[in-house]
């Protein structure tokens, strides 16, 4: 698949895959890792996964077993609307990391702008940044409206909006505000 080799690079300079495989709905266990070990094995480098899927643990099994060297793969994890807040992001992260097996994660993102928590959630994903827990941090699901309240306040700007964006729901003004302030639109659900 020559598309999966290809990348973007992100408004903090790392380069992320084009392509790759969300694992929205795989079971935890052989379904999760068998479906993540064939696409790393067919040059898929992007794993999309969630806390919210409860399967970050069969992702990071198959991550080791795959043979494909770590920092080849670009991994990415969200945190769910329950755990938003600074101190409860902070350890969803750790929650994520211990499951996924993994010393670092690519990119780290916001699940869904839930009202007065998401604010508190990007302060302590800026700080994992800063730390080098993570490569990258982003959102999902962001609107402008939600972007433009996000950047009174943040220091880092997302390097990613993760949202539906397909044939059928082409989301025009968002591509264009994203495209203005240097994040990356990445699609889920995308065909």
């Amino acid at each position: 698949m020559s598309q999966t080799n290809k990348y973007t690079q992100l408004n903090n300079g790392i380069k992320m895959p084009r392509l790759g495989l969300g694992v929205y709905k795989a079971q935890e266990g052989s379904e999760v890792e068998n479906a993540v070990k064939f696409a790393l094995a067919h040059g898929y480098r992007l794993i999309d996964t969630a806390s919210f899927y409860e399967n970050e643990t069969g992702v990071g099994k198959a991550i080791k077993q795959s043979g494909v060297p770590r920092e080849e793969i670009f991994v990415t994890t969200k945190v769910w609307n329950d755990m938003l807040g600074y101190e409860e992001t902070l350890a969803a992260f750790e929650d994520s990391r211990k499951k996924l097996d993994l010393e670092y994660i690519d990119l780290y993102l916001i699940h869904w702008p839930v009202p007065g928590k998401f604010k508190d959630a990007w302060k302590a994903m800026e700080k994992l940044y800063k730390e080098g827990a993570v490569r990258a941090i982003g959102v999902c699901n962001f609107n402008i409206h939600h972007l433009e309240e996000l950047f009174e306040s943040c220091e880092i700007k997302p390097a990613v909006n993760q949202v539906e964006f397909h044939p059928l729901l082409v989301q025009k003004d968002l591509l264009q505000f994203c495209k203005d302030n240097n994040i990356q639109m990445e699609a889920w659900a995308p065909i």
